[in-house]
């Protein structure tokens, strides 16, 4: 298990036209082997019509599945670049096809290096991009008093918010890095000079992304 890792929380799709041939890059996330060969077979029935449908995948906290695919281009003219960008932006469980339509001008090895690479890069920027992080949920008890100082240090340490619950006293669920679960511990306990009562419920992966904070 990693602590953290780069993903694609959204797909998406780029286009780049090198001397008439169109180089479309779809790019999906993927949490098994399976899925990303069936994502490849999706492009391959979309794309029927295409020259090429190269592809490139990274599945496994430990990059157990990592395969790339000419298919028909060149050798490592396309899917070994294509997986060379994946690399580069340090991106796990992360699949991408590209598809060529031939234009009628041959661009010689440097050529489709540079333009298998160049469309996977047009692909993720229309991708959005999330840092997965392995979290520990603690929910903190504390009066309306300790209310205050919770919402001060949730700000001022990045912890995340997961919900807030008010009755006779005041509950926050909070989502904090593993690593640093024991730290807010003593942080929040010194803060609320120990009126806080504080449990650890559960753990799990969390990310930002478009101003919210996503759970997994």
């Amino acid at each position: 298990m990693r602590e953290r890792y780069r993903t694609i929380y959204t797909g998406g799709t780029g286009e780049l036209v090198e001397k008439k041939s169109r180089f479309i890059a779809t790019v999906r996330p993927v949490e098994s082997e399976e899925q990303a060969l069936a994502f490849i077979e999706e492009m391959r029935k979309k794309y029927w019509d295409a020259r090429h449908n190269c592809y490139a995948y990274t599945v496994g906290m430990n990059r157990e599945n990592t395969r790339a695919s000419d298919d028909g281009e060149p050798s490592q003219t396309a899917g070994r670049p294509m997986l060379d960008v994946l690399l580069g932006e340090d991106l796990y469980n992360t699949a991408v096809v590209v598809t060529r339509y031939f234009g009628g001008v041959l661009l010689g090895t440097g050529g489709l290096v540079r333009a298998y690479s160049g469309a996977v890069s047009k692909g993720l920027e229309a991708c959005t991009v999330i840092e997965k992080i392995y979290g520990t949920v603690l929910e903190v008890s504390t009066d309306y008093n300790g209310y205050g100082k919770l919402q001060y240090l949730a700000a001022q340490n990045d912890y995340a918010v997961l919900d807030t619950e008010f009755t006779q006293d005041v509950k926050m669920r909070l989502l904090i890095s593993h690593d640093q679960a024991d730290a807010a511990v003593k942080i929040i306990t010194e803060a609320t000079n120990g009126r806080a009562d504080i449990e650890k419920t559960g753990e799990q992966y969390y990310a930002r992304a478009e101003g919210r904070i996503l759970t997994f």
